[in-house]
């Protein structure tokens, strides 16, 4: 695998690109609020198996810092755009996804909802940034704070998730046990594809932790998340989707919002978006027009 950092020309800012000789799938690697590119590279570790299943990772910071640093659009999305444009334009790629966490699962799934990334996005990996078909958050989802404080809008009652994307691609959500309610049995996505009702695989058992953690606070609260140890995820996939569209949930248990991702199912989601279906990025590859 090789490392860089590069440079886009067009805004001096800066991103992380990690990947292997001939790289056939890019990921494109958001981080979350209050987060960093750094930050990302261990929480959904990806580049790690650059070289195992040929992958390009490209892991950006977003510009805003105030309050905390966060993903906006006018912003970022240009930065976003010039990021992908690099990387497609150096790497003949077969597939692209984006992954993003937390406040990047939002941004990603904004995104979709652009003509540049619905025109050459083939996949979405929704890290704890919320599910097609939502999953309803722990009633004390969020980071500790003082008692009577406001919950944040996402733990409120009557909080709406955005529409689902009209751009054809497929999708897993991951999440951890402890921030979710529960996860639901039936998919809207699976539905729009046609796919088969869920299957349960065999949970992944991880010996090893995953590399980061939120280790900002003093005391652990399980829906944020404590510090990263091993663990086992369940894995469910909605077979026989049509176009062969991978579509799946995953549940990290005794895991909250930000323990990082630990190499096992971090591998097996990897195995996954590897085998789906692409190709949207080399149609549009030359495209000049941009929303």
């Amino acid at each position: 695998m090789k490392s860089e950092t590069v440079v886009d020309p067009r805004t001096d800012r800066k991103f992380y690109l990690d990947y292997a000789d001939e790289p056939s799938t890019f990921i494109l690697n958001l981080h979350g609020g209050g987060s960093a590119g750094v930050w990302q590279r261990g929480y959904f570790p990806a580049h790690d198996f650059a070289d195992a299943y040929g992958l390009v990772v490209a892991a950006p910071t977003a510009l805003t810092d105030t309050p905390m640093r966060f993903w906006a659009a006018d912003a970022d999305d240009e930065h976003l755009r010039n990021v992908c444009d690099m990387v497609l334009g150096r790497f003949d790629v077969a597939s692209f996804w984006l992954a993003g966490h937390s406040q990047g699962g939002m941004t990603s799934r904004r995104l979709l909802g652009t003509p540049y990334f619905a025109d050459r996005v083939d996949g979405f990996i929704s890290l704890s940034g919320g599910r097609f078909g939502q999953a309803p958050m722990a009633d004390d989802f969020g980071p500790p704070r003082p008692p009577g404080s406001e919950r944040p809008p996402f733990a409120r009652r009557g909080f709406e998730p955005p529409p689902l994307p009209s751009a054809e691609l497929s999708f897993i959500y991951a999440t951890g046990e402890h921030e979710i309610k529960e996860l639901p049995s039936t998919s809207p996505w699976a539905e729009r594809y046609g796919a088969a009702a869920r299957e349960q695989l065999p949970d992944v058992v991880d010996t090893e932790p995953g590399q980061v953690y939120d280790s900002r606070w003093e005391t652990f609260k399980p829906s944020w998340g404590r510090e990263a140890r091993p663990g086992s995820a369940q894995i469910f996939v909605y077979p026989n989707a049509k176009d062969g569209r991978v579509i799946a949930d995953i549940v990290r248990l005794d895991k909250g919002h930000t323990e990082g991702l630990e190499p096992k199912i971090t591998e097996a989601i990897i195995k996954m978006i590897v085998g789906a279906p692409g190709g949207k990025a080399r149609e549009t590859i030359g495209a000049s027009s941009r929303d």
